[in-house]
């Protein structure tokens, strides 16, 4: 009847629904995002850096890392002990980077006998195949690094201003920071100085 405030047939009387039921959709929802959490960190457990506590500083030794190359193999900065090493962090965006690395390929060069290494730090980039085809566009034979996060970068105090080479001498102590596009001249004398 209408208007009367009352509901008529069959929608009128008692009918009791499972409480299981109203909860079924809610607990379906929770199970699917539970799985696809528990899918991101199985995902990214193998494949997120690890740093050292603590920040690199002129004249203290360098926060230890682990990452992996471009192939997938694990790189640690400790796998280097003993030798000098340079951090070139980097990114395919950066045309300071594009313009120096061919110099900074010749120091490694320069001064393989002495075992210095670039370690080319890929900052905040996933693209492996990019990051392949600049490399080899440009002929250098760096160690490249995966840094997806930041997470190396952050502990060397990389933010802006790539490239940034970070000088280690064969202690892994901190010798020299240099920000942008150095000259040759320049990454020479910071090879020669760590080098030494």
């Amino acid at each position: 009847m209408l208007g009367t405030g009352r509901l008529a047939g069959p929608a009128a009387g008692k009918h009791s629904v499972p409480a299981w039921s109203l909860a079924l959709p809610l607990a379906v929802v929770l199970v699917a995002a539970l799985v696809a959490v528990a899918m991101v960190v199985m995902n990214q457990g193998s494949r997120t850096p690890w740093v050292a506590p603590g920040t690199a500083e002129l004249g203290a030794s360098a926060p230890n890392f682990s990452s992996w190359d471009l192939n997938g193999a694990k790189v640690s900065l400790s796998d280097f002990k003993g030798k000098p090493v340079v951090l070139s962090f980097w990114a395919t965006s950066c045309t300071a980077c594009q313009a120096e690395f061919p110099a900074l390929q010749q120091v490694q060069d320069r001064h393989a006998a002495q075992g210095l290494t670039v370690l080319a730090v890929d900052y905040r980039e996933t693209d492996t195949t990019r990051m392949a085809s600049f490399l080899s566009g440009l002929h250098v034979a760096f160690r490249p690094v995966l840094d997806p996060q930041g997470t190396i970068a952050f502990a060397y105090g990389v933010d802006v201003g790539l490239p940034v080479n970070v000088w280690l001498d064969r202690s892994h102590t901190v010798r020299l920071v240099m920000v942008g596009e150095q000259k040759p001249a320049d990454l020479a004398a910071a090879a020669a100085k760590v080098t030494a």
